[in-house]
């Protein structure tokens, strides 16, 4: 079970990377809208991710990990929140912006954790998603402003 559990967060993390990677490329094509479908599939990770934090105890897994996931459910709920449900035009308010950003980061940083612990490819795959992802996450923001 420990390392279907691995599987599945390294799963998760390669889904979201490329996931967001599309996000803003869409963004950056003039194509917001289909970012937007982009976004109700990451809302769906939010099942397996509550699904790996319900395993964790029986897997003795790190108090790190429990964080890791928690900041990447955190972002998605606040993302939801804002995007989706509320539907705020926060990313022309700097203070909101950059909490934003810092909450994505810790979520996304945090799934990169839990993707290294399926082993060596998956690590190098994350973290070759993650690189793009962020470098297109500044590059779509300077570009188009959201």
């Amino acid at each position: 079970m420990f390392e279907k559990m691995n599987l599945l967060g390294a799963m998760v993390a390669i889904a979201f990377f490329v996931s967001a990677i599309l996000v803003f490329i869409f963004r950056l094509l003039g194509r917001p809208q289909y970012g937007r479908w982009m976004g109700y599939f990451e809302f769906i990770l939010i099942l397996p991710l509550i699904f790996l934090l319900l395993t964790a105890p029986q897997l003795h897994r790190p108090v790190l990990y429990y964080i890791q996931i928690g900041c990447m459910l955190s972002w998605l709920i606040v993302a939801a929140i804002l995007d989706y449900i509320l539907k705020i035009d926060f990313r022309h308010v700097r203070w909101m912006v950059i909490g934003f950003v810092m909450l994505f980061f810790a979520g996304t940083g945090g799934m990169l954790g839990v993707a290294t612990n399926a082993g060596r490819g998956w690590s190098f795959a994350s973290i070759i998603l993650f690189l793009v992802m962020a470098v297109l996450t500044f590059i779509q923001r300077a570009v188009t402003g959201m």
